[in-house]
């Protein structure tokens, strides 16, 4: 929405908004907010609300939320009488710096200096969750809420009236829903976004996530986006669909015959680089089971045709051609996640790495965390692409979780305990 801070007010007047959400996340893409009554937006526009951050941030014992304007939504799961709004922020120290850990500045920063260079950037995610059952007192449970399959309707799919008051709340909050489905688990169900500004892309997929399990909640569900919940069941993870244009023409192309050159070199840097950035992609131990599983890609590969592979090109004839990156999940920063992911591809075309020679072609994947965190340590992009301080405490927080994994007498438990609930 692109309103003045005076056209903001007169909205929250003339729709009787009464609290207005700040939402921001922290390094590792937690959702966090402050609510604050309609008389203190002038100064949030102005002068930034403050927020004791030595907990968030380790560094500082203050930092300023400042608004993005163009990021209202209406929370439609609120009471209509006195309404909840919500805007994503900006966070600045208290001298009116950028704050080194506002990874969404930072996504949006990149995709700033893309732009000079000619590139467009556009982002479209599929992500799976699964629906549970909650207990008599409340508590959930890992009963699927029904056992249907892939594509399965009523009465197998219990989960379809929670899946269309998601996307309806989706959709009144200016996101962008183009499909939705009961996936291959019991209870599994998966949303499709339409194609959209990264920025935009990496704000929806933060709030999804909210958006998901406040509706399931208000059914008497509970949904987890743990990537593999259930020990012999099917996985959940998030395909993210990537689009360039260069001087407004697509690099990619649904035709093997015309890929541009730069779109091969794209793809090229993504796959030389994948291992690199894998524990972004997948930061849970429990991410690694998933990626072991039937559905989820375990090699370094692409493909036009097979739906299996790390990376592959779909059939886009109506819409913006793009390639679709298959190994990450919902446990991910999105902010990191898209950045990391783009600046690989822009780095294949920088140093115009050929494709079909890539010396990474069909090797695995890692296979656990600890794997994937010693590779990320040691990469040239990572290093690049992200500040020593985001670096340590990411580091340093999955060597934390690591630590506590391998003390566990009982790693599924303590998967369950640090995940189920939380993701």
């Amino acid at each position: 929405m692109n309103r003045t801070p005076k056209e903001i007010m007169n909205f929250v007047e003339e729709n009787d908004v009464k609290f207005i959400r700040l939402t921001f996340t922290d390094i590792y893409g937690n959702l966090k907010n402050i609510a604050i009554m309609p008389g203190e937006l002038p100064r949030a526009f102005e002068k930034g609300i403050p927020f004791e951050a030595e907990t968030f941030s380790g560094d500082y014992s203050d930092l300023l939320l400042f608004p993005d304007i163009s990021t209202l939504s209406v929370l439609p799961w609120r009471p209509r009488s006195g309404r909840v709004i919500r805007f994503f922020c900006n966070i600045k120290c208290a001298d009116g710096r950028d704050f080194y850990g506002d990874l969404r500045h930072d996504l949006d920063s990149f995709l700033e200096k893309k732009q000079h260079e000619g590139y467009s950037c556009l982002i479209s995610t599929r992500c799976e969750f699964y629906l549970f059952n909650m207990g008599d007192n409340g508590e959930p449970t890992k009963t699927p809420h029904d056992n249907a399959g892939y594509l399965d309707i009523a009465p197998l799919d219990k989960c379809e009236n929670a899946r269309r008051e998601i996307c309806l709340s989706l959709e009144e909050m200016g996101f962008a829903p183009q499909s939705s489905r009961h996936t291959y688990g019991p209870g599994q169900n998966e949303i499709d976004f339409r194609i959209s500004n990264a920025l935009k892309a990496a704000d929806n997929m933060i709030y999804y996530k909210t958006v998901v399990k406040n509706i399931a909640a208000q059914s008497g569900l509970f949904a987890s986006f743990m990537p593999k919940p259930l020990e012999n069941q099917t996985g959940s993870g998030l395909h993210i669909g990537i689009s360039v244009k260069k001087d407004g023409k697509h690099i990619f192309s649904s035709r093997p015959e015309t890929l541009s050159e730069e779109g091969k070199h794209f793809i090229a840097g993504i796959l030389s680089r994948i291992k690199e950035i894998t524990c972004f992609l997948d930061p849970t131990t429990n991410s690694y089971k998933r990626l072991q599983g039937k559905t989820a890609p375990t090699r370094i590969d692409w493909s036009y045709e097979n739906r299996s592979q790390l990376i592959r090109i779909p059939n886009t004839t109506d819409s913006d051609p793009l390639i679709v990156i298959r190994s990450s999940d919902a446990a991910c920063n999105p902010y990191i996640a898209f950045k990391l992911l783009l600046a690989a591809g822009f780095e294949g075309i920088d140093k115009k790495i050929p494709l079909d020679s890539s010396r990474l072609i069909n090797e695995k994947l890692p296979t656990s965390l600890e794997q994937a965190l010693e590779t990320a340590k040691n990469s040239e992009l990572v290093n690049s692409a992200l500040s020593e301080s985001i670096r340590s405490k990411i580091f340093g927080h999955i060597e934390d979780t690591l630590t506590r994994y391998d003390l566990a007498n009982n790693k599924s438990n303590f998967e369950n305990d640090y995940y189920f609930g939380s993701l």
